[in-house]
């Protein structure tokens, strides 16, 4: 529990960043970018690979002189996968550390949490990869890089009852996760919409370990398919339970499944599964090739996966907007990250519309011989 002391200080900053005024002028000798992610914790895979995405963009940048004459500075905060720490890390990115901007999140709930801080204090954020749709909504200074779940959702629905010829699908949804239930309620609409019979809905809490009671019922009900949009480190666990109990049936999610932990976590058990995301490493776009020989050159080898793409997109999105406005003054940049149109960016062509989502294809993988394969792609 922490301290009284601990708790009015962080009240005091909360009530500090919505009341004062803070430097968002970058009239230094650098661009301040704040960064949240959540390099530690549960998800700590997703924050590690958005905030590798972004450092190295931002390195690239630099390395070519900067934007509009200065150096960016980022400045990233751990926000540890806990609630309440979102807040923290944003209000003192603002308050104290004067960013002109900020990055982040992957996760929904927690991009929920910061953007009405943001907004109050009309500091651009740019989510890499959160697709609540209702992110965007908390306020015109609040963006996304990726598609959002309402597009998402239908896409997996057509996947579901066209590739997988799924006339039934029960559906297993993360109740503590506004991602996981935002996509269960997109999907669900669209599947029952064209035809598509939804058998039982069940529920679990995120950082579950015993999931049979949910799986022994699916069984019983015998659908066609079981649609999961939940985090990888739930799914891999499922996964293996499904598969203890015999039910062989296609197991099938959304962008929350992908990272390597899936693989190294549920092994043979995820073998033959399909999930939705943002991009490929084998899509082949000469942005992706560049983009992936840098990351491997900068991060020891290793392949980036979507959210590294995406982080590094964000950082890019801004630097462009930051260059045509040709400031870092706070409207003339939103005005500009609104305007983005056409922009090539490693994920695919990147174009904000008037709710600040990007408007860009998706594409499915299917896991194979215990990798990541490129499967399809949805245009919008």
């Amino acid at each position: 529990m922490k301290s009284f002391h601990h708790f009015l200080a962080t009240a005091a900053s909360f009530l500090c960043v919505l009341s004062l005024p803070s430097c968002k002028s970058g009239a230094g000798d650098t661009i301040k970018v704040g960064e949240f992610a959540s390099l530690t914790g549960k998800e700590a895979t997703f924050g590690t690979s958005s905030h590798e995405g972004t450092l190295l963009a931002v390195e690239q940048l630099n390395a070519a002189g900067g934007v509009i004459g200065k150096k960016l500075e980022l400045i990233t905060e751990d926000d540890q996968t806990k609630a309440g720490e979102p807040a923290n890390a944003v209000g003192k990115l603002i308050s104290k550390d004067g960013v002109v901007a900020i990055l982040g999140e992957v996760a929904s709930s927690r991009s929920l949490e910061a953007a009405p801080i943001c907004q109050e204090n009309k500091i651009p954020m740019i989510s890499p990869a959160s697709t609540n749709p209702t992110v965007t909504q908390k306020g015109d200074y609040i963006f996304r890089v990726c598609f959002n779940d309402i597009f998402q959702g239908g896409a997996l629905a057509n996947f579901a009852s066209g590739t997988l010829k799924a006339k039934k699908v029960a559906v297993l949804t993360d109740v503590k996760s506004d991602y996981s239930k935002g996509l269960a309620k997109n999907f669900k609409e669209k599947f029952t919409a064209s035809g598509g019979q939804v058998g039982v809905e069940l529920d679990f809490n995120g950082g579950d370990k015993d999931f049979k009671g949910q799986l022994t019922a699916i069984k019983s009900d015998a659908p066609d398919a079981i649609f999961l949009p939940g985090y990888y480190n739930d799914v891999a666990l499922i996964c293996i339970q499904a598969k203890q109990l015999g039910l062989n049936i296609p197991i099938f999610g959304g962008d929350g499944w992908e990272s390597e932990s899936l693989l190294t976590i549920g092994k043979d058990a995820v073998e033959g599964h399909y999930f939705s995301t943002h991009c490929a490493p084998d899509q082949g776009t000469p942005e992706m090739k560049n983009f992936i020989e840098a990351y491997k050159k900068r991060f020891n080898g290793k392949t980036p996966d979507a959210m590294a793409v995406l982080g590094y997109d964000s950082a890019m999105v801004l630097a462009d907007a930051i260059k045509r406005a040709n400031t870092t003054e706070s409207a003339a940049l939103r005005s500009a990250i609104a305007a983005t149109k056409d922009f090539a960016g490693a994920s695919g062509t990147i174009t904000l519309n008037a709710d600040r989502d990007a408007v860009k294809a998706l594409v499915f993988i299917q896991i194979k011989d215990g990798k990541f394969t490129y499967s399809t792609t949805v245009n919008p």
